[in-house]
């Protein structure tokens, strides 16, 4: 689905995924235990921090280069040949050659060469064998003993680049008070367009069916012995569906309580007693989200083919969403007004719950504690989605989508915490992958259920394309 979305991650997202590893800090603190005192790559993904000591080391005199500023390509240590990191007390050379250097000169000890009388070879593999003739080498290749700073001047340094950050970060507003006007307008227009047309209270769902047992009926013909071939198919269907069962609570405006729980065990048929209300809450909340489609600009100004594809592919996803925002995890329960659904775990835990996707996958949404804006920005992105069946204007939709996810990403290092949530965009960018897949399944198993038991009304079969033959 989100096959362009490697261009809404920055250099920085990738780097702080790849190189800030406690393996890489761990490898890092054992070549060279001194080895922060001056600036490493790994540091220079730390914006602020990197300026700081840029300024500083301006006022030192004592300028450190990343390895790979002045040419394209990676660059060697001028000591041993290794992989150097920049420029160390005026040479180009690796972290290893950098802390012997400076351990070195610091101790004043006088060297000798215990081998070829001062002429060893330097190397990557050899530099350990003879102290003397690495220490030769460093002062051959440049690097100067005047530019080691005394114990008294690097804890100076350190407390002025602590002072600099500290003034820095008081005078500088957040980096992502960068929401532009564009995007803050985009939001607003997503806010309303979801305040219009999503009740959370659901005060408007009125007219719709109640399972068989709950309203009262007696045994009807859907519920009746079903034949051999039939038991087979509906029990297929049962495994494919769900292994928990829900429960509904109907709190009338008396004060009074209906409750429906379907029967644990049974040939198949009895989880149908559900679907026709089912369906009148899915038909329900697909109208919303269709009249949400409607107000947003950017979907109106788009062909009428392409939006009627879009709505097709993704009015599941998004009514998954709207769903996610009533659910409470610590209960399991679907909070819609007056009504509740309710999941029925005999097992007492919630092993079994989490192996279905769509379960987990409300579970999971659920644990970040997303904003409103989140989740609107969320639904956006899963409808704005070029590669749905059908979309003529994919480049359109495609660039829309991006605007989207990158006013999303704005909006979390805006308005989150950091670095608690540096990774809460790729988390919720994941959650939308894994919720496509879930629709797919999903369409599946309601086309299986419609072809043994029709349930879905008219709008149901038009978004999911049934048929009546």
């Amino acid at each position: 689905m989100y096959k362009h979305m490697s261009s809404y991650f920055t250099g920085e997202d990738i780097q702080m995924l790849n190189k800030h590893t406690v393996s890489n800090i761990m490898a890092l603190d054992q070549r060279d235990p001194e080895a922060n005192l001056e600036v490493i790559p790994g540091e220079s993904w730390n914006h602020a921090g990197h300026v700081f000591i840029e300024e500083v080391n301006s006022v030192l005199g004592n300028p450190t280069i990343n390895a790979d500023e002045e040419t394209e390509g990676p660059q060697i240590c001028r000591v041993c040949g290794d992989k150097a990191t920049g420029y160390h007390f005026n040479v180009m050379t690796c972290e290893g050659c950098k802390g012997f250097f400076r351990r070195a000169v610091k101790r004043n000890a006088r060297l000798q060469c215990c081998f070829r009388k001062g002429t060893c070879e330097i190397t990557r593999k050899t530099r350990r064998q003879c102290q003397a003739c690495r220490l030769r080498k460093c002062l051959e290749s440049g690097m100067k003993k005047e530019m080691i700073m005394s114990d008294v001047a690097v804890e100076q340094r350190r407390a002025l680049i602590k002072r600099k950050k500290r003034e820095r970060v008081g005078t500088q507003p957040p980096k992502a008070e960068g929401l532009t006007e564009e995007q803050q307008t985009m939001i607003e227009e997503l806010m309303d367009a979801q305040m219009k047309t999503f009740d959370s209270t659901f005060s408007h769902f009125k007219d719709f069916r109640l399972p068989e047992v709950l309203s009262g009926c007696g045994a009807s013909e859907s519920l009746k012995a079903p034949t051999r071939e039939e038991a087979a198919k509906w029990s297929q269907i049962r495994k494919d569906l769900c292994s928990v069962t829900f429960s509904l609570h109907l709190r009338g405006e008396d004060g009074s309580v209906w409750n429906y729980k379907p029967p644990s065990e049974g040939s198949g048929k009895e989880i149908f007693s559900l679907m026709p209300h089912i369906a009148d809450m899915s038909t329900y909340m697909f109208k919303g989200i269709i009249n949400f489609a409607k107000v947003i600009s950017y979907f109106r100004d788009l062909p009428i083919e392409d939006q009627i594809s879009l709505l097709k592919g993704g009015t599941f996803e998004l009514c998954q969403l709207r769903f996610n925002t009533v659910f409470n995890a610590e209960t399991g329960t679907w909070e819609c007004g007056r009504l509740s659904y309710c999941l029925e775990d005999p097992a007492g835990g919630l092993q079994q719950l989490l192996l279905e996707p769509v379960l987990k996958f409300h579970y999971m949404l659920k644990k970040l504690q997303l904003h409103k804006e989140e989740y609107v920005l969320m639904q956006a992105i899963s409808l704005f989605s070029p590669d749905r069946p059908g979309v003529v204007q994919r480049s359109v939709v495609d660039q829309l989508q991006e605007r989207f996810a990158i006013t999303l990403k704005a909006y979390i290092e805006c308005k989150r915490p950091q670095p608690a949530h540096r990774f809460l965009f790729l988390k919720i960018m994941a959650m939308l992958t894994e919720l496509r897949s879930i629709n797919a399944q999903h369409t599946q198993q309601l086309l299986r259920i419609q072809d043994i038991h029709p349930f879905a009304t008219p709008l149901m079969q038009e978004l999911f394309g049934i048929t009546d033959g």
